[in-house]
């Protein structure tokens, strides 16, 4: 038996027992001998190839309950020339084992994300070459002094196309003058056409010769074969001294100039598509000012480490995420939040890189540097959302998989019924040029990434970060909205309104509460936290906490008992009479307990948000109906939904009701949407059609959403949706205009109304009007 060797990495394992029960698992598997390591956090295996594939091990592993994390590789790939190298490309990368690939035709990128141990970078790299491209590492945001490069190839390529086609063009432009025509002799235009021909469009043949290897046809293969039909006429009547015979030398040279024109065009322009993450990568300063034994000296923001105390004068952008130490000012963070409004900072708050110090001066120690700040990791986010397919880049790709082939087959039945019914095959073979060449397929292969590129960027610019293509274009067809209620519709920054101790001491009751919400992320333990510390309460040591999702929290304060603090059902107390006007008020009450007896309750209010009524308002208008979901009491439920204009609500939710909240409008066939910014919100957020989460919430609940609002506000929201459908809008403009630009120009061509050079310029200028129009989403507000 012929055993092969396999190292997979294993995420997830908590202990040795982890490893034994994987191992075990592995061990059941025909053919395999297993070895778990819980120190090295992999997997040693020899399988028997016959018997067991390499993915059936990993899906092994991912039953136990265990990840085999991938690593991504970002890709510059250079020589693709229309969607048809993208699809054989992303094809290729796909028959490697553990590979998924993305490849973006407009970016001339791929993501490709693989398992180590099954296949290395090495491996994907020679792929992409075997299939005739040039692959290049792109780092986060890169790809721009790269683009820069491949735009001055294409210039210097033109130009020298250009210049030598310049001849013909004079000739035709006297021959329309109703001028002399012929004055340039036919051995000269074969002089000027041939360099043209294999010189400079060596590269059609190669990309042709590369793509029908490959087992498809692309738009290389329509050129070449075109022009070349264009080129071997003109030559055999040259070279055979056939006076009578026309020759169409410019056509030829004209058709592959054109080509060139329309690529430089759109590599202007694409290069414009990419400037969101271009635009966010330099918003980071290049130097810092750092306090090193005493001194304040100035380094390179990639010579920074964490614990560095960095000094941030007025004017100044941030080169690092930290906490201030020292120091007031009022920052700009725009960049993150879409917030024009200024920010103020003082010692102990959170501030971020490439946010702008506008007044002031502080003193921040740095705890994210380089790659580990939150624009480092937008600047990710945006570019692997720019590099994904939306789901209706589908109907481009299975056109573009048949159309190649379909085309050709048009252009050789022109080239026969031409000929056989007027008797003249050469002009038949200039009209079957021109149907090859007008078909080209740019168009319809840059109609969805490049409208996907610009949507996103312009999102990133706003503070909506969407985490794919698929998250861009769905959000349009929302018309359910579900919304948590605290922190959401509301400032998420609640106070202490009320307290009522049943034995009078109000300063112990908010003591031992704000001492049990001390484990606690919720915003109603940071009021009270707040309160306590307003009050001068030292908070009391907990020896163990548990927080109930839904309900609150349990805390073990040694030498004092069990204090909880929650819903005062929980608890097991009703409101008294006192106490019965507080959630009419909208106050959220928290009961309190000690070792089972009732202590109190105590009354937070979050006052909504400035901008929570104009917004459902405008969701309104844009045909989305806005539940709200709220953990709170009813009465207070129902006091926010009234403020806010939300005539649909619901109270008394735990995180699986807002999941089966979810399901419910599912099931009467809406297009569901969450927003939520906490961990009681994960499995509403996981279950929606589109999930967003306000920048400022828990990592739970941004891991589980498609859209990230930088800025907590519901007018965000209102904003992605408006973004979105402008987005799907410019889509469906995009294919709509690259299915009607060659459905009229294929028979036009056919019939002789097109000649080749006009032909090539058709195409040129629809490549290029797909990304213009494209580009008119930057001016979305």
């Amino acid at each position: 038996m012929t055993q092969s060797l396999l190292t997979l990495p294993v995420a997830g394992m908590s202990c040795a027992a982890c490893a034994a029960r994987i191992e075990k698992q592995l061990n059941r598997m025909d053919g395999v001998e297993a070895a778990v390591s819980f120190a090295n956090e992999s997997a040693q295996l020899r399988y028997d190839p016959d018997q067991t594939k390499p993915q059936q091990l990993v899906d092994a592993i991912v039953r136990c309950g265990f990840d085999v994390p991938r690593q991504t590789l970002e890709l510059g790939i250079g020589g693709m020339s229309c969607a048809a190298c993208a699809a054989r490309l992303e094809k290729a990368l796909g028959r490697l084992p553990g590979v998924e690939a993305s490849v973006n035709f407009a970016a001339e990128s791929a993501r490709v994300d693989y398992l180590p141990g099954l296949t290395d970078r090495d491996r994907v790299l020679a792929a992409v070459r075997k299939a005739g491209f040039e692959p290049s590492l792109r780092e986060d945001g890169g790809g721009e002094a790269e683009a820069a490069a491949r735009y001055r190839r294409e210039l210097a390529w033109f130009a020298a196309s250009a210049l030598l086609t310049l001849p013909f063009m004079i000739e035709m432009a006297a021959m329309f003058a109703g001028g002399h025509h012929g004055w340039l002799p036919r051995m000269w235009q074969l002089a000027l056409a041939t360099p043209v021909q294999f010189v400079v469009g060596w590269r059609f043949y190669r990309g042709a010769w590369q793509a029908l290897r490959g087992g498809v046809a692309n738009m290389d293969v329509l050129v070449a074969l075109g022009t070349s039909m264009a080129w071997l006429l003109s030559t055999a009547v040259t070279l055979m001294g056939l006076e009578d015979q026309h020759v169409y030398f410019e056509a030829s040279a004209a058709v592959i100039t054109l080509v060139l024109l329309g690529k430089l065009l759109e590599a202007r322009a694409k290069g414009k598509t990419s400037a969101a993450i271009a635009a966010l990568v330099k918003l980071a300063p290049r130097t810092a000012r750092v306090e090193r034994d005493g001194e304040l000296v100035e380094v390179a923001v990639d010579k920074l480490r964490r614990g560095d105390v960095v000094v941030v004068r007025h004017g100044d952008s941030l080169p690092v995420d930290g906490e201030v130490v020292d120091g007031q000012a009022w920052l700009d963070e725009s960049m993150l939040t879409g917030e024009s409004r200024p920010v103020a900072k003082q010692a102990g708050d959170k501030v971020y890189a490439a946010t702008r110090n506008q007044d002031g001066m502080l003193k921040v120690r740095a705890t994210g540097v380089g790659g580990d700040t939150q624009l480092a990791e937008i600047v990710r986010m945006v570019a692997a959302a720019q590099g994904s397919k939306a789901p209706i880049q589908r109907l481009a790709d299975s056109i573009s998989a048949v159309f190649v082939p379909a085309v050709s087959a048009v252009a050789l039945l022109t080239f026969a019924l031409t000929g056989w019914l007027g008797g003249d095959w050469a002009q038949a073979l200039i009209h079957a040029v021109a149907v090859l060449v007008i078909a080209c397929p740019c168009a319809l292969g840059l109609a969805t990434p490049t409208a996907v590129m610009v949507g996103v960027g312009n999102g990133a610019r706003r503070g909506i970060l969407f985490r794919n293509a698929a998250a861009l274009e769905q959000a349009g067809k929302v018309d359910v909205l579900l919304v948590d209620k605290t922190g959401t519709l509301t400032e998420g920054r609640p106070t202490l309104r009320h307290a009522l101790a049943l034995d009078g001491d109000e300063n112990r009751l908010i003591q031992l509460a704000a001492s049990a919400e001390a484990g606690s992320e919720h915003p109603l333990a940071h009021a009270l936290l707040q309160r306590a510390k307003e009050l001068e309460l030292p908070l009391l040591a907990c020896e163990r906490f548990r927080a109930d999702v839904g309900n609150g929290v349990e805390a073990a304060l040694p030498g004092v008992g069990t204090v909880k603090a929650g819903v005062p059902s929980w608890i097991g107390l009703d409101l008294p009479a006192e106490a019965a006007a507080w959630p009419l008020e909208g106050c959220t009450v928290v009961a309190v307990s000690l070792d089972g007896k009732p202590l109190g309750l105590l009354a937070l209010a979050d006052p909504l948000r400035d901008s929570s009524k104009a917004a459902v308002e405008a969701l309104r208008g844009l045909g989305v109906k806005v539940v709200m979901l709220t953990g709170d009491h009813e009465s207070t439920a129902r006091s926010i939904a009234a403020e806010a204009g939300i005539t649909e609500w619901r109270a008394g939710m735990k995180p699986q009701d807002k999941a089966d909240v979810v399901k419910y409008w599912q099931q009467q066939g809406g297009k569901v949407a969450m927003l939520g910014d906490g961990v009681n919100d994960a499995p509403a957020l996981a279950a929606a059609d589109v999930s967003l989460a306000m920048g400022a919430g828990s990592d739970v609940a941004i891991a589980a959403a498609d859209i990230t609002l930088m800025h907590g506000d519901l007018a965000h929201a209102v904003d992605a949706i408006r973004l979105s459908r402008a987005s799907l809008a410019k889509i469906r403009q995009n294919l709509a205009f690259a299915f009607v630009y060659n459905v009229l120009g294929i028979p036009l061509a056919a019939v002789g109304m097109l000649n080749p050079v006009i032909a090539g310029a058709a195409m040129a200028a629809s490549s290029v009007s797909v990304v213009s129009n494209s580009l008119l989403l930057r001016r979305w507000r």
